[in-house]
């Protein structure tokens, strides 16, 4: 499904940011016009840095304008396990990613992005009973650290949420929700306005060493720079060999449905974003005009109006919804996700000046942000071990296409049911 087939792109206030291609010489060439490289954008242009971003597409084209939107504090990992994962980096790891839904939304107030934003937290949802052990354990560990969360019993869900499914849930007051593609227009808007230069449409064919600078040749011509980010994730083709080879591709549907009116009152009524605990995660949202956009782990097959994906978002209300009725849907997408084996983000150093931060978990709206911040900081003389994470090299995921194929199977075995 393409970019422009999503709710996001059409419903974005932010208007599309495009830019025709000139060769320049920079201090940083930014290779993908997402979360992470209009973020390392912005931010190098506020400090001096003279910046190009080279998006193949349109900003926002990759995982970006696909996300769910949910503004979330921390990893996909507990607390516990994240620092025991990251040894001596994990406490201020933790720290920085916990207070990272601020971060993004200082951004979106100074520069005044329309994106729909919302501060009134997420409910991670206990999909079943034993979902709730889960809950428990991340809510007593977010607590002892002063975080502003609430563990919810299955009827404060309900009242929440609008729905008997679900056995309870974690509701985190720190995060929120916003339109991610009206997020990624803004921080392109903010990023030109700040002196950074956006180039759409430009596929970069090749990087190779110039002396101390890097040359990034496109079929339109080249930029020198003194050093590169390739801020692609998921939407990495084989620019550089073996890259794609360091996570794994999970795809994620998402169907949103005609605005519902009074209908969708009682659903999600305090503008939360909802997950849950399931196996393969259900994610819910409400827009600013009463659609309800529901998201799960696969492909999408067919059509928003007909096919296997729409039977079974279909089926996925009912059940969150019973007394809902049936609903059409009007929008359907899908998008990749960079899972690792570890659910940890990584950056990557390919070469001199050459950098990647890969595998954001679904975490793309506060990883993209911060580590594009934290590149450019970098860049720009910082300390590299000021980085959130240790800079890493090139390390392959073993069966990649093995574990991709089953779980492919296995998410589309799930819209069958």
């Amino acid at each position: 499904m393409t970019i422009e087939q999503a709710l996001w792109a059409q419903s974005a206030a932010e208007e599309p940011i495009s830019g025709a291609f000139r060769e320049s010489t920079v201090d940083v060439a930014i290779i993908g016009g997402g979360y992470t490289g209009l973020s390392c954008a912005l931010h190098c242009a506020q400090a001096g840095q003279t910046a190009h971003v080279l998006e193949a597409q349109s900003v926002g084209y990759g995982g970006s304008g696909r996300n769910v939107g949910l503004v979330n504090a921390g990893l996909w990992l507990p607390p516990a396990k994240l620092v025991a994962a990251l040894g001596d980096r994990g406490p201020s790891f933790l720290e920085l990613f916990g207070d990272a839904p601020r971060q993004v939304f200082e951004i979106i107030e100074k520069y005044q992005i329309r994106c729909e934003a919302t501060r009134e937290g997420t409910i991670h949802a206990a999909h079943a009973p034993r979902g709730m052990a889960d809950l428990q354990g991340r809510f007593e560990e977010w607590k002892r650290l002063g975080a502003p969360v609430e563990l919810l019993n299955a009827g404060q869900a309900a009242e929440m949420t609008g729905s008997p499914s679900f056995a309870g849930g974690l509701w985190d007051q720190r995060a929120g929700t916003i339109n991610p593609m009206g997020y990624a227009r803004g921080l392109a808007r903010a990023a030109k306005a700040e002196g950074a230069e956006i180039s759409t449409g430009v596929q970069v064919q090749g990087l190779r060493r110039v002396g101390a600078n890097w040359q990034v040749e496109t079929a339109q011509g080249h930029v020198t720079a003194r050093a590169v980010v390739m801020a692609t994730n998921a939407y990495s083709d084989a620019l550089w060999p073996g890259l794609s080879k360091c996570w794994q591709d999970i795809h994620f549907f998402q169907l949103s449905t005609a605005p519902l009116g009074d209908l969708a009152d009682a659903i999600l009524p305090g503008k939360q974003g909802l997950w849950d605990t399931g196996l393969i995660m259900r994610s819910l949202r409400k827009d600013t005009e009463g659609r309800l956009i529901v998201g799960s782990m696969g492909r999408m097959f067919g059509t928003p109006q007909s096919g296997l994906t729409m039977r079974r978002a279909g089926r996925i209300l009912r059940h969150m919804f019973p007394d809902l009725g049936p609903v059409a849907f009007e929008t359907g997408w899908d998008g990749t996700i960079a899972m690792t084996p570890d659910h940890l983000p990584r950056i990557v150093k390919l070469d001199e000046g050459l950098f990647t931060p890969i595998g954001y978990n679904g975490r793309g709206v506060t990883t993209g942000t911060l580590f594009g911040r934290s590149m450019a900081q970098m860049l720009g003389g910082g300390d590299p071990e000021q980085l959130p994470l240790p800079l890493t090299t090139l390390e392959p995921v073993g069966l990649k296409q093995l574990s991709e194929r089953f779980y492919d199977l296995g998410f589309t075995l799930n819209q069958l049911r």
